[in-house]
């Protein structure tokens, strides 16, 4: 029997230039996730809030994040996939204006949540890029695509760094909004057009999403690896700058942003692990990657008092964590075509919970603990993973590769 279903597309209308946009695309859009993070110390001032209630507003973010996934993305398998990218593109734009207005903190935290529920375009051109490619293709791609997001995010901070020191804190959001009205119309005219791949009624939608995370045990697998990964990848994340400021030469948000770019490095060798999963398939990549994602805090708990130190130990996570999250990514999307949007849906709402957890676990940690703490818990979410990866290889049959098989 053919593993083709009828609604794989001819594989014509995968450029490389489209390629790039989605990459593009992907990163402009998931940067407005991150925006408030460097600025908040700004915000507090002028909205006069600080500390638990000012940190509402990063959480409400990914929260909206988490219920956009949840609720939304599922729709780019039941609607016609362009239309859904540009329709979210033109809402998030809205939402930003409204951060920008925010004359209260209630009403930034609001438009901040609308904003993560409406900020999930990357979520649906992951899934539209992974069904556009060959299968031989599909790890690179989805590489390239990712590699764009994951840079999205590290220089998200950077910039608004940058802008919020010079411009205040509102132009970050007024920017913001511009290139997503911008890019709404560039994706209009660029994206193919492409037929719905399983038409059916919300609620059958949402019913599904259950029976796939029951019937899928590798999809299972693989999103638990992707929550232990970018737990431990947040829990060095959300506690970076309070780090920094602790040291004899108390480092600003600036600095802190600036390894946002060292992350870049890592970011960029990404595509390279995706080829190597199309090859090669398999979890032997998982195992490397969050084996170099340990050695990342091993190497930052004496070498982190050093701003050396702490690069090399950022090139090191953010390698680890998007090697590891690529290989999970082309392996769940090889499961079930027409279900690419929910498989992606049910990966992705696991990984942004284990990443919730993560921030949680890193500043508790940091509050107890200190950067030995930090290390520690950040290390201790590796360990699981690996024995996560060793206990599911002994209860898998020999040839469990979702890769298809080439006769």
């Amino acid at each position: 029997m053919s593993t083709r279903a009828p609604s794989e597309p001819s594989h014509t209308t995968l450029s490389s230039g489209l390629v790039w946009l989605m990459a593009a695309a992907s990163g402009a859009t998931a940067a407005n996730l991150y925006y408030n993070q460097p600025l908040l110390g700004d915000i507090g001032r002028e909205l006069n809030a600080s500390g638990s209630s000012l940190g509402l507003v990063p959480t409400l973010t990914q929260v909206g994040y988490a219920a956009g996934m949840l609720l939304i993305v599922p729709l780019g398998d039941s609607l016609e996939r362009r239309r859904v990218i540009v329709t979210m593109s033109a809402l998030v734009s809205l939402a930003l204006v409204g951060v920008a207005l925010a004359p209260t903190l209630p009403w930034l935290v609001l438009a901040s949540f609308i904003v993560g529920a409406t900020t999930i375009v990357p979520q649906l051109l992951v899934p539209f890029a992974a069904h556009l490619a060959p299968a031989a293709q599909r790890g690179r791609v989805v590489g390239t695509v990712m590699s764009g997001l994951l840079i999205g995010i590290l220089l998200s901070r950077t910039a608004a760094g940058f802008v919020g020191t010079h411009l205040g804190w509102r132009a970050m959001f007024w920017i913001a909004a511009g290139m997503m009205l911008l890019l709404a119309l560039l994706l209009r005219f660029t994206l193919p057009s492409q037929p719905a791949v399983a038409a059916m009624p919300y609620p059958d939608l949402m019913r599904s999403l259950v029976h796939l995370a029951r019937t899928e045990p590798v999809l299972r697998i693989h999103s638990v690896l992707g929550a232990l990964t970018f737990g431990a990848f947040s829990v060095f994340w959300s506690t970076l700058a309070l780090y920094l400021q602790s040291l004899p030469q108390h480092y600003g948000p600036q600095v802190a942003g600036l390894f946002g770019v060292v992350g870049v490095v890592g970011a960029l060798i990404a595509p390279l692990v995706g080829r190597y999963a199309d090859s090669h398939g398999g979890r032997r990549i998982n195992m490397l990657a969050i084996a170099v994602l340990l050695l990342s805090f091993v190497l930052m708990w004496p070498l982190g008092q050093w701003l050396w130190g702490i690069a090399l130990g950022v090139v090191l996570l953010d390698l680890g964590a998007q090697g590891n999250h690529i290989s999970n990514q082309t392996r769940v999307y090889a499961l079930r075509p027409e279900a690419r949007s929910r498989l992606n849906t049910l990966y992705m709402v696991t990984y942004f919970a284990g990443g919730a957890g993560g921030s949680w676990l890193g500043t508790t940690a940091w509050t107890h603990w200190g950067w030995v703490g930090v290390c520690a818990s950040g290390a201790a979410l590796c360990l699981v993973g690996l024995a996560v990866l060793g206990l599911s290889r002994n209860s898998a049959q020999p040839s469990d590769d979702t890769q298809p098989h080439h006769h």
